[in-house]
């Protein structure tokens, strides 16, 4: 029997990117772009206003902290379920934000409980920033 032969090209055409794990400084420059292409002027993610939008309520009776806590290198729990949440922090938890395909649909779910709509990139870089500045 003859081995086959699989092309890295044909692997990667067939896997998707989301299988990848990725940088959370990677996730940062693709929020970027996608910020530049929104708001042509856009003048860079700012660590200080990803804590004031991670702990502030947005007209609703939640923010990001009401689950994961107002220190995201401590573990959290749901609001409602009061299951457990893994530190947020990359720093205390070094898988979080590795996988774009989650933080994308994290974010997406938990932008709408908390202001009612989808985040924009920037709102997402400025708290992607704000987690990548916390030390252990």
């Amino acid at each position: 029997m003859k081995p086959v032969l699989i092309s890295l090209a044909l692997v990667g055409a067939i896997a998707s990117p989301a299988t990848y794990a990725a940088s959370p400084e990677a996730l940062l420059a693709t929020l970027e772009r996608t910020a530049r292409s929104e708001q042509p002027a856009f003048a860079g993610f700012s660590a200080d206003r990803g804590q004031t939008f991670f702990t502030q309520r947005h007209g609703g009776d939640w923010s990001c902290s009401t689950c994961h806590s107002s220190d995201p290198r401590s573990p959290g729990r749901h609001a409602v379920t009061a299951g457990p949440i893994e530190p947020l922090a990359p720093a205390t938890n070094a898988v979080r934000l590795s996988n774009p395909a989650k933080v994308e649909k994290w974010f997406r779910r938990n932008c709408r409980d908390v202001l009612a709509r989808e985040c924009t990139a920037a709102e997402k870089g400025d708290v992607v920033a704000y987690l990548l500045s916390l030390r252990p």
